[in-house]
């Protein structure tokens, strides 16, 4: 029988708010429920760097436990999104690292990607201009995107040598464009444009440069003012049910229903509804 895991940090009541967090390589804000997370090295076109890596992975594992946060958006400064991994600052590093080494960045790599499907907030990527290699990675691994026509999604790692199963690409962008789509921007490498990525469903919604950023927030907004609990456990389920059975999934489906029904937001939704308003939920 499928059992739902407790994260023993809540058991723990170490839950701990994040307003005050000091990003070192990136820009934080919290606006209200939202945290919003810029990569910000606009003159390269925010490429992440070994710290940038480190922080953006330490800082999804603590949005695990963050209680004033409940709605993620992520984009990047100066009209893109992100170049990826910063050739002068990682990829030339690289080259003559023992196998050990190599396997410690690679690591961590993935762990950003894990540590963003585990954090329980909704995450809205907003992307405008370059989003190649590794920020390709990041949007993939957002749970919503937003675009412009002038976006350019690129997944680079065949351009240098690499395979292109990195960071989960070969697992994630399979699910949301489709085999054969995925198998072509990853074996070509080359760029997909905001009109292909909302045709293919990369996108959620395309976007004027001027507004994508506000669309996303907005979203996010929305998301943040809803019932927050049972958001956090669609996201698990989300990404859970992709290696169950469907017999598997319905129970899990079924404990995790019954879980949502005895909260708070749930008694206040009955009672809305009955009254024949809008619920206001507070994620309890």
């Amino acid at each position: 029988m499928t059992t739902i895991p407790v994260d023993p940090a809540l058991q723990a009541g170490t839950l701990r708010p994040l307003a005050g967090y000091a990003a070192q390589t990136f820009q934080w804000e919290l606006r209200g429920r939202v945290g919003v997370i810029t990569l910000h090295r606009p003159e390269r076109k925010n490429p992440l760097t070994f710290a940038s890596y480190a922080e953006l992975r330490d800082l999804f594992e603590q949005l695990r436990h963050a209680d004033d946060v409940k709605a993620i958006v992520l984009h990047g400064a100066g009209g893109n999104f992100s170049s990826g991994g910063d050739v002068r600052e990682i990829i030339a590093p690289l080259i003559g690292l023992p196998a050990p080494e190599l396997l410690r960045f690679t690591r961590m790599t993935g762990a950003l990607v894990k540590a963003m499907r585990h954090c329980p907030q909704p995450i809205v990527a907003s992307i405008d201009g370059v989003c190649a290699g590794a920020g390709a990675i990041l949007a993939m691994a957002s749970d919503l995107r937003f675009g412009t026509s002038r976006s350019r999604t690129a997944f680079l790692f065949n351009r240098v040598g690499l395979a292109g199963c990195d960071m989960g690409a070969c697992a994630m962008l399979p699910r949301i464009i489709g085999q054969g789509r995925a198998s072509e921007l990853l074996y070509t490498g080359r760029s997909m444009s905001g009109d292909e990525a909302m045709q293919w469903g990369f996108l959620n919604r395309l976007c004027t440069p001027e507004t994508v950023l506000d669309e996303a927030i907005a979203l996010a907004t929305e998301i943040a003012h809803g019932p927050t609990f049972a958001h956090g456990l669609t996201k698990a389920m989300l990404h859970q049910e992709w290696a169950m059975s469907l017999d598997d999934a319905i129970e899990a489906g079924a404990q995790v229903q019954a879980l949502c029904m005895l909260t708070e937001d749930f008694g206040r939704a009955a009672r809305a509804f009955a009254a024949k308003q809008v619920p206001v939920f507070e994620g309890n």
